[in-house]
């Protein structure tokens, strides 16, 4: 075949091949904290990319699984292809949630999020081997181990890796009805600590500092913060304080959800949360956190991304759409650093972290046609 051919009907040909292969990485239950288990099929994976040609680096890591640097091609200017091989589904789940095919689904924990992801990059890069394939760059899969806890080990050398690449390609799922992620929240958790007098709330009401109070003018002013029009939220999840009704409370506490679509707002909240002051008199105010991931937003350069990933699918008969996620993804450390970033760009389906959770079969061929084509063409 030719690049200026439809390759959705060569992978359709490879179906049950494909679905054997996901099956295999599916039954090597790999949640976040279990390092023995994810590098189990951090080893697999390994070897898969190897025998295709890859020079394959594993990355040694203490508390989580080793990181997976894969390079295929030459050249100085490269093309980052990023996603995560651990999950959030604890071993054993495979007794309840097996591997199952089912009206056109294919169930099994971590399917959707997001192993199929890898696997659907493995077959585009092996067609591109097998057909001698042509490439603009060298392509680098970074396959992280930590991603579903917050990426705490890989984060830097995403960062790093992102950096030195032209663009990033994150193959976690697909949006709804199958649409890429050109813009995700990001965000961050404050916690606000009041701290006031105790007194015996009957014989010395008036000697004592009520640190509840204090907290809640504070809640009210850090929930009028949010604007939906700028895409930012503050929520108040937890609050508690006081020890017995019949004490005035002498310290409190209320953590903050944070998410921004927007760099600037994270400056701007970050302001206020270091502003706030004491309301009543004698009271006292202590504020940790931080807005720890910024958004990836929609810039011209992801927009041309999105416009070139958009031509490239109708070569495929496949009409891309775009959407906004809240949720953040390790593509948010990638568009912090300023690489254009096209997140979503695995499998279609759904339930994600549920017992539900699957991808759509007959959507799989275009899926893997469109990575090729962004492979071969960026």
């Amino acid at each position: 075949m030719t690049q200026s051919e439809r390759w959705s009907g060569y992978f359709e040909e490879q179906r049950v091949t494909i679905l054997s292969e996901l099956q295999r990485y599916v039954e090597f239950e790999s949640p976040s904290h279990e390092k023995e288990a994810v590098d189990r099929l951090g080893s697999y994976i390994a070897r898969q990319f190897s025998a295709l040609g890859c020079e394959v680096a594993a990355i040694p890591q203490t508390g989580y699984g080793n990181q997976l640097r894969m390079e295929y091609g030459s050249g100085d200017r490269q093309l980052m292809i990023l996603g995560h091989f651990d999950t959030v589904k604890e071993i054993g789940t495979l007794v309840k949630e097996p591997w199952k095919i089912e009206n056109g689904k294919a169930f099994g924990p971590g399917i959707f999020d997001m192993k199929a992801g890898i696997v659907f990059s493995y077959f585009a890069l092996k067609a591109i081997v097998e057909n001698g394939l042509s490439l603009n760059k060298k392509l680098v899969f970074f396959w992280n181990t930590d991603e579903e806890v917050g990426s705490p080990s890989s984060r830097r050398w995403i960062e790093e890796e992102a950096r030195k690449s032209d663009y990033v390609l994150v193959v976690e799922p697909t949006g709804p009805n199958g649409a890429a992620k050109t813009s995700r929240k990001g965000g961050g958790d404050f916690i606000i600590r009041a701290y006031g007098k105790a007194a015996h709330a009957g014989n010395d009401h008036a000697k004592g500092i009520n640190a509840l109070e204090e907290l809640a003018h504070h809640i009210l002013e850090i929930q009028s913060w949010t604007d939906y029009a700028e895409g930012t939220t503050l929520s108040v999840g937890t609050a508690h304080g006081g020890t017995a009704t019949n004490v005035v409370p002498e310290f409190a506490e209320a953590c903050v959800d944070v998410r921004i679509s927007k760099k600037s707002e994270a400056e701007r909240i970050t302001a206020q949360m270091q502003n706030l002051q004491p309301v009543l008199q004698g009271a006292a105010l202590e504020i940790d956190g931080e807005i720890s991931i910024l958004p990836l937003e929609r810039t011209p350069d992801s927009e041309r991304l999105f416009a070139h990933a958009k031509q490239q699918a109708a070569l495929e008969e496949l009409q891309l759409t775009e959407a906004n996620a809240g949720g953040t993804s390790d593509g948010n450390f990638a568009a912090a650093v300023g690489t254009p970033t096209l997140d979503g760009l695995g499998p279609v389906g759904d339930g994600a972290h549920a017992s539900h959770e699957h991808i759509v079969i007959g959507a799989i061929p275009q899926r893997i046609a469109l990575l090729l084509r962004l492979f071969t063409t960026l």
